[in-house]
């Protein structure tokens, strides 16, 4: 952004939030419900949270595609909860279930879970399907988003 600002979606009341690029993102609360900005883990989101998250983030969205009877989401979960406490706030990390949202699974053509996807200015930039461990998702995540 030129004025030296970023908006930030929070995860709880989906505010969107101009955090001043100077200051530490990781310790700003939400204007709206006081919130924290970030919290070290990867938030739920609805077709509405997601559609916030990834059209008004400043920042590149991942998102889990998963489901709650997929061994292998399950097998990667912890992983990908420690990958979001490390790479925030430069990352905000979501996670969809394909069984409660599926017209975005649809939408996005998930056919295998979990997928992983990064999104950058509301478009997909990056596309994974398998479970990975935390130090690949970690490398995946800061190669797809740049």
């Amino acid at each position: 952004m030129s004025d030296g600002s970023r908006h930030i979606v929070c995860p709880h009341c989906l505010g969107v939030n101009r955090v001043p690029e100077d200051k530490p993102a990781g310790a700003a609360k939400c204007g709206r419900c006081h919130q924290p900005l970030f919290t070290g883990h990867a938030s739920p989101a609805d077709a509405a949270g997601f559609a916030a998250h990834v059209t008004r983030n400043d920042i590149p969205v991942v998102v889990d595609f998963w489901a709650e009877w997929c061994g292998p989401c399950k097998m990667m979960a912890p992983h990908y909860e420690t990958v979001a406490g490390q790479l925030e706030p430069g990352y905000r990390f979501l996670k969809v279930d394909t069984e409660a949202e599926q017209g975005l699974a649809a939408r996005y053509g998930i056919q295998s879970i979990p997928t992983l996807m990064v999104f950058k200015g509301g478009k997909p930039v990056a596309q994974q399907a398998g479970a990975m461990d935390a130090a690949r998702l970690a490398a995946w995540v800061r190669q797809s988003a740049g």
